[in-house]
């Protein structure tokens, strides 16, 4: 099935770079934008360097479109304003240039860092309340409550997919619950663009992990486990927090003190 003219932002990062694959024989238009510079890979795909700095900006960008999946931002720790800049205001713009050009499906990049305070031993839904590890973690946060309130006040159709850790292969000890193989991660962007009857829906995206720590929800269900790494991995069974090494006070410290 054909899913008209995609938009995606922050297409030229790790997360970017596997959607517009997953994404180039089934849209019938991929604009493709990034504040670095692209280029065009197939007769379908449209590049644009941009920076996501206003509504006005966005919504030149993403007129006529049909979906928008938006993946730029800050992508890990980092002083508050600059979380607040370039995930909570970056996200605003592209909700608002949606809702003034009548985009009415958004697929936003949240993480799995949301709920990275919570014990590892303990099982989360997306049901649960948020217990971020860190600034980022809480950046997100913002970014879901936007995505909610353009779904409940203006008639989006907005999912958030609680991204786990995008690697070709797990490795490290966190990967075994956390992996996000390349395969699952299109195929979670890209049941997120097709399903049907969405308001809000937030989701965790994770491969099919024996040792996961969070539920899988209806819709794509994900097709690798990190357990056959597992052999490849050294363990020392010390994981408390979800977060592993995200959740500590001297990762938070640290990035502000940079």
């Amino acid at each position: 099935m054909s899913i008209g003219t995609v938009v995606v932002t922050g297409a030229a990062g790790q997360v970017g770079g596997v959607v517009r694959e997953a994404l180039r024989g089934r849209a019938e238009q991929l604009v493709l934008v990034d504040r670095r510079e692209l280029t065009a890979r197939a007769a379908n795909e449209r590049v644009r360097q941009a920076e996501l700095d206003s509504p006005e900006a966005v919504a030149a960008l993403v007129e006529g479109a049909d979906a928008i999946v938006h993946l730029a931002g800050v992508p890990d720790e980092a002083p508050l304003p600059d979380l607040l800049e370039g995930n909570v205001l970056g996200t605003h713009h592209v909700l608002e240039a949606a809702r003034r050009t009548g985009v009415r499906r958004v697929v936003l990049a949240s993480s799995n860092r949301l709920t990275g305070c919570y014990p590892a031993a303990r099982e989360v839904s997306p049901e649960l309340p948020p217990r971020p590890d860190g600034l980022y973690g809480v950046s997100k946060v913002a970014v879901e409550a936007l995505g909610r309130l353009y779904a409940d006040k203006f008639g989006l159709e907005v999912l958030c997919l609680r991204i786990g850790s995008l690697e070709s292969e797990p490795t490290e000890e966190r990967h075994l619950s956390t992996w996000l193989s390349p395969r699952d991660c299109g195929g979670f962007f890209l049941d997120a663009l097709t399903r049907k009857d969405v308001t809000f829906l937030a989701l965790y995206a994770v491969s099919a992990n024996t040792r996961r720590f969070w539920r899988l929800s209806d819709g794509y269900q994900p097709q690798d486990d990190a357990e056959r790494y597992a052999g490849r991995i050294p363990q020392t069974g010390g994981l408390d927090l979800q977060g592993g090494d995200f959740a500590s006070p001297a990762y938070t410290l640290r990035h502000l003190s940079s």
